[in-house]
């Protein structure tokens, strides 16, 4: 008795295949939140009581899966305030594209500037109730000042990644809706050297099993406060005929 020829599949069996590919291909990574804890290390003897709160953490995709999905930021504005000789807030983290206000709501005259890889701009001398703007078109980190006021300082730090958290004041963090897969992962810290902090970025891998980052410890410095002007000098003492110049 010969045996039977096997069945050829029908084209409705090839279809269901077809999609059954497709969607474990389309398929995005799973959502996970990634969390952790950052913990400073410094010799001072008062560091232990210092907030994380000037601390950030981000993720940059390293695969395909977990690269975010395309959206455009260029019309998002966000208001980094002149008020009290003061910016508020003194820390910023913002997408690549996006718009960042700089109002004076202070009944004197300021000149915001920055010298940074983040962007360097300077917004010139401008008057009470008025507002400037920057576009911050590269990733990077911006420290920014006032060429009249040297005690105002803000930092915006500029990422190309939806994936960041500012740590809290305990030191702990989390980023949500992160696709399981494989980052780089990259630490900002004001009291910091640059150099190390780049020998903490290091790369990790994310999954249901392990969505944690675990413990960052970063160690710490104590930085001088003291900057130039935007020419590169020491900052003059207001004198009575200067539109920064506050009657004491």
């Amino acid at each position: 008795m010969s045996e039977p020829l096997p069945r050829r599949p029908t084209a409705i069996t090839i279809a269901c295949v077809i999609e059954i590919l497709l969607l474990a291909v389309s398929s995005p990574a799973q959502q996970l939140t990634a969390s952790g804890r950052v913990i400073t290390e410094n010799a001072s003897s008062h560091a232990a009581a210092r907030e994380k709160s000037h601390i950030v953490v981000w993720l940059e995709p390293m695969d395909p899966k977990s690269e975010p999905p395309v959206q455009s930021v260029t019309e998002q504005h966000i208001s980094l305030t002149q008020k009290n000789k003061s910016f508020d807030p003194h820390l910023l983290v913002v997408r690549v594209g996006s718009v960042v206000d700089f109002p004076n709501r202070d009944p004197f005259f300021h000149n915001v500037f920055s010298l940074f890889d983040g962007k360097r701009f300077d917004l010139g001398l401008y008057e009470a109730g008025t507002t400037r703007h920057v576009r911050f078109d590269r990733a990077g980190v911006c420290y920014i000042f006032c060429n009249i006021h040297p005690e105002m300082s803000a930092v915006v730090i500029v990422v190309d990644t939806p994936y960041y958290a500012v740590a809290s004041g305990s030191g702990s963090f989390s980023i949500p809706a992160v696709p399981a897969g494989r980052y780089q992962l990259h630490v900002w810290d004001e009291r910091s050297l640059p150099e190390t902090l780049s020998q903490l970025t290091h790369e990790v891998t994310l999954s249901a099993a392990q969505p944690s980052l675990g413990a960052i410890r970063i160690p710490e410095t104590d930085l001088p406060l003291a900057h130039k002007n935007k020419y590169g000098r020491d900052y003059d003492k207001p004198a009575p005929s200067s539109p920064g110049y506050i009657p004491q």
